[in-house]
């Protein structure tokens, strides 16, 4: 049995990332040889990826990449269990490796992204970082003029694309949308589903009780109006000047919408309620249960 050295530990952990005890224990197992110890870190990724899979990873982050000609963008969701490793710089390089791979390669489908080496990457990072990792959505955006923005935390993203105007301008507007979260684009893009269900809700109401028809229909017209113009993007005020709505401002540099995309973190994931505390009670052998 080869002698495990400091300075083997430490060249296994520069390699590879891994703890110091992990490290030292892949060597042992491979008699000390590093490139051996390596190897057979990189089989048990897969396997420890594997078993983390199920695990609910709802948290995370969303890029955006634009065209220098601002006429394409994707937008790319991947997540991890933890908001800190959200923030992780390990986690973050490789959620914009991906897009790099993404845009450069015109890929618009995760398991296209993901065959192959990326693959293998992600695996050993969940290896390193010891939560699952996954990579849910990835957007293409075309138009005549695009415009992203990502809000601070990398928690919301969003694409604008205009007619006409300028890159500036679809970029504030998707500033917006990233704020307010309108539901559609225009009033007439409302889904009629919706509209029949926010009815029904006007209906229910205690002022309508008793009224004749004729009035009912005149008090839904007018609350249905409303409810249009909060929900439509071009109805609703801009957030940098409420004196203007965003049609208006869009009208203003010679454009009209064509559509947005708006990416939140997480959305429509179930999440898991975990007890921490009781995890690590657990773990440690002190649980009462």
């Amino acid at each position: 049995m080869a002698a495990i050295t400091a300075a083997m530990v430490k060249e296994l952990r520069e390699r590879t990332g891994l703890g110091m005890m992990e490290c030292k224990k892949a060597l042992v197992e491979a008699d000390g040889s590093v490139d051996a110890a390596i190897e057979e870190l990189r089989k048990s990724s897969g396997l420890k990826a594997a078993k983390k899979a199920g695990r609910t990873a709802a948290e995370g982050v969303s890029l955006i990449r634009v065209s220098d000609d601002n006429t394409v963008a994707y937008i790319l969701e991947v997540n991890s269990e933890t908001d800190f490793v959200a923030r992780d710089d390990n986690f973050m390089n490789f959620a914009n490796e991906l897009l790099d791979v993404a845009f450069n390669n015109s890929v618009t489908d995760v398991e296209s992204l993901m065959a192959g080496e990326l693959e293998s990457k992600r695996e050993a990072l969940v290896q390193k970082i010891g939560e699952n990792i996954t990579v849910r959505r990835i957007i293409r955006v075309e138009g005549p003029v695009l415009g992203g923005y990502v809000h601070s935390n990398n928690k919301i993203a969003s694409v604008v694309a205009l007619s006409a105007g300028d890159a500036e301008t679809a970029r504030d507007i998707a500033m917006h949308v990233a704020a307010v979260n309108p539901r559609v684009g225009k009033p007439e893009d409302m889904p009629e589903e919706e509209l029949e269900k926010e009815k029904a809700i006007i209906k229910a109401q205690p002022d309508m009780e008793g009224k004749p028809a004729e009035i009912v229909e005149k008090m839904m017209g007018g609350r249905i109006k409303k409810f249009l113009a909060e929900n439509s993007l071009v109805e609703q005020p801009f957030v940098k000047n409420p004196d203007q709505t965003v049609g208006q401002l869009i009208k203003s540099t010679g454009g009209d919408l064509v559509s947005f995309v708006r990416l939140e973190v997480g959305e429509g994931i179930e999440k898991e309620e975990v007890d921490f505390a009781a995890e690590v009670a657990a773990a440690a052998g002190t649980s009462k249960a």
